[in-house]
């Protein structure tokens, strides 16, 4: 089940708030700006699926997202507990950092753990299978996909040359829970 964690940035322990229900995570995201919604994955896709793969069984809903969003840059992250650079994988996306261009991740499969830092709070998003989330241009974040991943992400950039990512050097995705937590 999806979930939205609130911490104040002084309390990495303790939520301010736990949600579970859709309505209450799309509306508390929606007040900073980020977009939440439930899409049906079509097509059952196992992680560890080549980028190829998932792009063909999801193609409608790929075209569907690049007309409302007009994102041009799409690639797919696929991996399963049995990737052979599945750490490596996961500390790339540990450090908070930030995007010029908005980004969209749509959970085809398993899970991850999305946080956003935006001014004092901390929003840590467990997405799962269906969960579409949509970024701003500039929001601070960070990804965990767990020491075991299983998931499949189909995530659009609106820039050309697809993901580009600028670390903001502060630590404070260090002092969070992790999603194995």
């Amino acid at each position: 089940m999806s979930s939205l964690s609130v911490y104040h940035v002084s309390s990495p322990d303790l939520p301010n708030k736990v949600l579970t229900h859709f309505d209450d995570i799309a509306a508390t995201l929606a007040e900073q700006g980020i977009g939440f919604d439930r899409w049906p994955a079509s097509m059952r896709i196992e992680p560890g699926a080549s980028q190829e793969e998932v792009i063909a069984a999801y193609q409608e809903q790929i075209d569907r997202l690049t007309t409302e969003q007009g994102d041009v840059s799409v690639d797919v992250i696929s991996l399963n507990r049995d990737h052979p650079q599945r750490a490596e994988l996961r500390a790339s996306f540990l450090d908070e950092h930030r995007h010029d261009e908005d980004e969209v991740r749509f959970f085809v499969a398993g899970r991850g753990l999305l946080s956003l830092h935006i001014d004092d709070y901390v929003y840590a998003v467990l997405c799962e299978r269906n969960d579409l989330i949509s970024l701003p241009a500039g929001t601070a974040h960070w990804f965990d996909m767990g020491e075991e991943p299983h998931l499949v992400a189909i995530r659009l950039f609106s820039n050309p040359q697809g993901w580009s990512a600028s670390l903001t050097g502060d630590a404070i995705a260090s002092q969070f829970p992790r999603l194995d937590d």
